[in-house]
């Protein structure tokens, strides 16, 4: 499956605009995992696998082309790592986290 690309048809826009883009590529399995591990530095296959957990290695290779097709991972000697783009992406989402939690607490209270 291509990824989606901004300008494009993808899910939520007709018009492809680049935020709905972006969401859906994040919003496939494991994208965020993937960043999320890979924001603490450079991993091997196997050991991105094992902080993945549960992640097949069929899955975590799609992401792993997907991410690095959008220019948010890239192969290094050290293992795949995050882009500089890759990098400003996950210091953007890392605000979501607190809010997350926030948010799952007031949630939870309500239940």
């Amino acid at each position: 499956m291509p990824i989606p690309r901004p300008g494009e048809p993808v899910r939520g826009s007709r018009t492809g605009i680049p935020v709905m883009a972006l969401f859906d590529l994040l919003g496939r399995r494991w994208a965020m995992g993937v960043i999320w591990n890979l924001s603490q530095g450079a991993a091997s296959f196997r050991s991105l696998q094992r902080a993945c957990e549960s992640i097949s290695p069929s899955v975590l290779n799609s992401r792993l082309k997907d991410l690095r097709e959008a220019g948010f991972v890239e192969l290094s000697d050290d293992g795949y790592a995050l882009t500089a783009l890759g990098q400003e992406l996950f210091q953007l989402l890392k605000p979501f986290k607190e809010w997350s939690i926030r948010w799952g607490d007031n949630f939870n209270s309500k239940v």
